[in-house]
């Protein structure tokens, strides 16, 4: 099994008032415990509201950094918590579409959870691929051309999606894996690059 350490890995964590709080804290202390450096990037300053099952959760999560102080090359991959709120609000939002739309072409991990998939869908990287989310959310995953199945959590190259909050503990499984591997493999290349003179 490949070593849980992901010492070295910077990951932004987009998100907005309304996500779901178990979705953003979970990964992040996931993360953070396997040695990356996670970072808050919102639309705005200050801090953010979550939503706690039926409710607003009681902690706000402060915000690292704004869209618009941010570079995609500053980091190496990216987690997009759900709520209903968060992703319907990112999406509609160039910049936010924009940060999401650069991992995917630089072919960066990105995991996504519950409705998060619908900032991907925007940024267009949704075609072709094999994702689960959020039951409502399949027609719209169909309608973008990515392959929908019911699973709790599911691998397609580097992008990981799950459903719901259940699947937390095998979501962050899955990101701390690929995560992982994004890790490794840049770690080899630039000794690649290193030994070739580069």
């Amino acid at each position: 099994m490949l070593a849980q350490t992901l010492t070295g890995l910077t990951v932004a964590i987009l998100a907005t008032d309304g996500f779901e709080q178990s979705e953003l804290t979970e990964p992040r202390k996931a993360l953070d415990d396997a040695g990356a450096t996670t970072r808050v990037v919102a639309p705005r300053r200050g801090a953010l509201r979550g939503w706690h099952q039926k409710d607003w959760a009681s902690e706000p999560v402060v915000v690292d950094e704004t869209l618009d102080e941010v570079d995609p090359e500053e980091f190496d991959a990216l987690v997009l918590p759900g709520g209903v709120m968060n992703p319907d609000a990112l999406r509609i939002q160039p910049k936010a579409v924009a940060f999401v739309k650069a991992f995917f072409d630089a072919g960066k991990p990105v995991a996504a959870i519950c409705h998060g998939p619908w900032t991907i869908i925007e940024s267009g990287a949704a075609r072709g691929r094999r994702m689960t989310s959020w039951p409502s959310l399949r027609t719209d995953l169909e309608n973008a051309q990515a392959r929908w199945v019911d699973e709790p959590v599911v691998v397609d190259g580097n992008l990981v999606t799950s459903r719901k909050p259940d699947d937390l503990p095998v979501f962050n499984r899955e990101l701390i894996r690929v995560f992982g591997h994004a890790v490794a493999n840049a770690r080899r290349g630039a000794s690649v690059a290193s030994d070739s003179g580069g």
